[in-house]
């Protein structure tokens, strides 16, 4: 398999390993515990290395292979897929940089190479600047390393990671104020995990807060210091490619599942009025169905041409943010509809605890909080065709 093959590798996530993992999502769900097996098999399995080049030990794998094998992996569990992704998206980061002759990040290449885990701690509660902006502290130290000193939200695979990539605003330097991108070390200390995800759906994910205080980056693995506010800095369309990619292959497996969960509840559901014939020959349901497939549909081909854009250096000048968000808005916003014609089909048994469609009902609304919003995705595509707001 070259490093642009298109074709997913069913060998990576084969059909009984998507059995098990399918198997354990209900009761990650329902007991609100990390997705621990799933995590062990997949790492055994070498998912974690899927973007990390041959030569440091990984799979070698494009990112639109990948994105596809998220979207495999979002079918049989969400959140396992969710939580998988922040890795994911650093390594995709790395080596998004290194195609483009960028080594600033190729220790998290080889790293993830040799077994460590990345986690993503950029999110602030009330910051939606995202990465323009910080709450977070970074102090500097006389040795070029940096402490850092703030609060994290929303910190994926709380339990497993080695190595958080966070980022804070250094404004004590002569040259401040900078955005500063660093990666901390779990036996590094001056943090807290504080096990606070208690929320509606994609719980396996266990993305608890993450408190910073003190954590150290030391001199080499600080990667970046920005200026705050929009920047062309190769990292910034790194972060926002991966990201916005592996995201939406999330959503888009998520959709993917309940469609067929439709199918299936419609041939499986009968109809008294109908001569005990199944729903799947009933007009209205028929219709919902095929709404349902049409808006679906959709997703992948976009998904594939994105991805495969970033693997082959494709340059789309000033659309690349409005496509990177749109593509983000699509799939998540979808996947939503898609979930809720399902349920619609298939009737007063996904309101039920325990029922698979019901917990995608829950998993789904996550999509609407991972950035970008549909606010700021509208603003970054109306300045790319408008223009900015005149002043």
């Amino acid at each position: 398999m070259t490093e642009h093959d298109t074709s997913p590798d069913t060998t990576l996530l084969s059909d009984d390993l998507l059995s098990r993992i399918r198997e354990r999502a209900a009761g990650y769900d329902r007991d609100n515990r990390f997705f621990t097996e799933d995590f062990a098999e997949l790492a055994d399995e070498g998912y974690l290395r899927a973007l990390v080049p041959t030569e440091f030990g990984g799979l070698g794998l494009s990112l639109q292979q990948t994105a596809r094998l998220q979207a495999r992996l979002a079918g049989a569990a969400p959140a396992t897929a969710l939580a998988v992704n922040m890795h994911l998206v650093w390594t995709g980061i790395a080596k998004t940089l290194r195609d483009r002759g960028d080594d600033s990040l190729e220790f998290v290449l080889r790293e993830a190479g040799q077994g460590e885990v990345f986690a993503f701690g950029l999110s602030e509660a009330g910051n939606d600047l995202v990465l323009f902006g910080s709450t977070t502290e970074a102090r500097p130290e006389s040795d070029g390393s940096y402490r850092f000193h703030g609060r994290k939200i929303f910190t994926s695979l709380s339990p497993a990671w080695t190595r958080l990539g966070t980022m804070g605003l250094d404004s004590t330097s002569d040259d401040a104020p900078k955005i500063v991108y660093g990666f901390i070390e779990r036996t590094g200390g001056g943090f807290e995990i504080r096990e606070d995800w208690d929320t509606l759906g994609m719980r396996a994910t266990q993305s608890n807060t993450t408190v910073l205080d003190g954590a150290r980056a030391s001199a080499d693995r600080v990667v970046r210091r920005l200026d705050p506010g929009p920047n062309p800095d190769p990292l910034v369309f790194a972060i926002f490619a991966n990201f916005e990619i592996l995201l939406a292959a999330v959503y888009t497996g998520i959709g993917s599942r309940a469609l067929d969960l439709a199918v299936e509840a419609a041939h499986r559901r009968t109809s008294l009025k109908n001569d005990g014939r199944s729903y799947a020959n009933d007009p209205d349901i028929r219709w919902r169905v095929a709404e349902a497939a049409i808006e679906q549909d959709a997703l992948l081909p976009q998904l594939d041409a994105l991805a495969g854009d970033v693997d082959t250096l494709a340059d789309h000048g000033r659309l690349w943010f409005p496509k990177l968000v749109g593509l983000k808005v699509r799939a998540t916003e979808t996947a939503r509809r898609v979930v809720d014609q399902a349920i619609r089909v298939s009737g007063g048994s996904t309101f039920f605890a325990g029922n698979e469609l019901g917990r995608l009902y829950r998993d789904v609304l996550a999509g609407i909080f991972h950035p970008s919003d549909a606010e700021s995705a509208h603003n970054t595509v109306a300045n790319a065709w408008l223009g900015p707001i005149e002043d």
